[in-house]
């Protein structure tokens, strides 16, 4: 692939679907076909505001063909409610799974679309039995109502997270009991992953995924792999991104280009020998 030529224009993700999934993935659409890594994450994954995101850029150092299944704000939810992507995953020569964070999916307290997993659809009884004072209609992204019940009452919002940590492990595991081959476990965030509880339900992404979580996915996955950007390469790399001047606040807030020639350079080695 040579991405040197692209005009930084209107950038065209020419989305496509495979398979019998009803998700939109960032293309061109790749052959299944023969030798391919898989790649699962969310809107880091699928590179927007990106011309070559990581997915692209591994596969020039690894000669591999890759096939890049992110979302935009997807969580866990979105693949393993999916059989024709973990399909994909089990022929692919390893699949690597970025990790999402707990909030974007269904748990014991409120139910998030099976798609678009960001979007909230509705609490449980026992969350609005748990917080009587709220309208729960009144939201419709988990990060505006995680944010509402962590003011309302960080008591209560830390049993929330506990419920949503304990979730996404479980969550991860069914994952990966539905993926045939070796998994790459992918920490990509802004900052390391927490040693102790985050209660911050602002906090960049991956939301409330700490090092006791990652460490437990260890023994399910072949191989960790961990990214930390700085801020300084988030200012490098915003002008290589393409979007138009109302987006500029929303390409901030991703991690740029000079982080995905990072996270290429730390994957490619361990994916060539996974593979």
């Amino acid at each position: 692939m040579n991405f040197s030529t692209l005009e930084k224009t209107e950038l065209d993700y020419f989305q496509c679907r495979y398979g019998n999934s009803k998700q939109l993935f960032r293309g061109p659409r790749r052959r299944l076909e023969g030798e391919y890594i898989a790649f699962l994450g969310g809107t880091e994954t699928y590179g927007k505001f990106i011309v070559a995101p990581y997915p692209a850029l591994v596969e020039v150092e690894t000669g591999i063909r890759s096939v890049n299944l992110g979302c935009i704000n997807a969580g866990i939810d979105a693949y393993a409610n999916d059989k024709a992507l973990t399909d994909i995953c089990s022929k692919a020569r390893v699949t690597v799974i970025q990790a999402m964070g707990a909030h974007n999916m269904s748990n014991r307290f409120y139910a998030v679309h099976p798609r678009r997993n960001d979007r909230f659809l509705r609490a449980s009884p026992l969350l609005e039995k748990i917080y009587p004072e709220v309208d729960f209609t009144e939201f419709s992204f988990t990060r505006h109502l995680l944010h509402r019940l962590a003011e309302i009452s960080p008591e209560k919002f830390n049993m929330l997270e506990r419920e949503l940590k304990e979730a996404w492990t479980a969550r991860m595991r069914l994952l990966l009991s539905q993926i045939e081959g070796k998994v790459a476990l992918l920490y990509l965030s802004d900052h390391a992953p927490a040693a102790e509880a985050d209660h911050d339900p602002d906090a960049t992404d991956p939301l409330f995924v700490d090092r006791a979580m990652l460490d437990e996915m260890k023994g399910a996955v072949a191989r960790v792999v961990e990214v930390v950007a700085d801020p300084g390469e988030r200012v490098q790399g915003l002008d290589e991104m393409v979007f138009h001047e109302a987006e500029q606040a929303a390409a901030e807030e991703m991690l740029g280009p000079v982080v995905h020639r990072r996270i290429a350079e730390a994957l490619a080695p361990v994916l060539k020998t996974l593979a």
